[in-house]
């Protein structure tokens, strides 16, 4: 699709490609040691600012709750968030670029076999609000078990303190917490496979098209598996289409 100026203008009326960043993904973004923003999220802005020829700049939000509270605010023009119905009532999402595993964290007090018997079991399960997986198993059996957290740090908290017996989260974020609490463990299945797409507020049809036609390009063409290499994630995701 070629880029006019109406594009750009549609992509970023204000002249620059503002973009939302969920720091409550470390799969996808982090700071460096220097403060700036790094990661998969950060490296596809840039590509899709490269392409369309404009520059960018960075809204940081702690929560993925936080980003698709802000899609009617007119503060960023595009964002990164798993797909969701709830969700897609205010912002278009692309088709997915990777998937990640929702899983269970158990505490070492919890002696729960795998993730079907934890939710049979009645077991109160920390989760952060706003996130994706809480809203997917907010529509789930068990929904009457789950203890809502602003936070991951706070969830955490809550679950070395024993006030839940499990807490949900991504995947491998929930392994490396495992490693650093002698007897907690991940367990299985996965809950849910969350689809990480590129959104942008309703009402810009034009640059949905060309955001969409983009993804499905970096997909194809090897070049999300590639970031995905150079940031050491590549076991966590996988990336669509396979």
């Amino acid at each position: 699709m070629t880029v006019s100026d109406r594009l750009r203008r549609e992509f970023a009326p204000e002249g620059v490609l503002r973009v939302a960043l969920n720091h409550g993904n470390r799969v996808l973004v982090s700071l460096d040691e220097n403060g700036t923003a790094q990661g998969i999220t950060v490296d596809l802005a840039h590509a899709l600012a490269e392409r369309l020829g404009l520059t960018l700049r960075f809204v940081h939000f702690e929560r993925a709750g936080d980003v698709s509270a802000a899609a009617e605010s007119d503060v960023y023009d595009i964002c990164f968030l798993a797909v969701d119905p709830k969700r897609a009532k205010t912002i278009f999402f692309t088709e997915p670029y990777v998937q990640i595993e929702g899983r269970y964290l158990v505490s070492p007090a919890c002696n729960t076999v795998d993730a079907i018997s934890l939710v049979q079991e009645g077991l109160k399960v920390a989760t952060v609000d706003g996130s994706a997986y809480t809203l997917d198993l907010a529509r789930k059996p068990g929904a009457e078990n789950l203890v809502y957290f602003p936070d991951i740090n706070a969830a955490l908290q809550a679950l070395d303190e024993r006030k839940v017996s499990a807490m949900a989260g991504i995947g491998s974020v929930m392994a490396k917490e495992a490693e650093r609490r002698a007897g907690a463990r991940v367990v299985d299945p996965a809950f849910m496979t969350i689809r990480q797409a590129i959104g942008m507020p309703t009402g810009r049809p034009q640059a949905a098209a060309y955001m969409a036609s983009f993804v499905t390009d970096m997909a194809v063409s090897g070049r999300v598996g590639e970031i995905l290499e150079h940031h050491g994630v590549s076991a966590d995701c996988t990336v669509i289409p396979v």
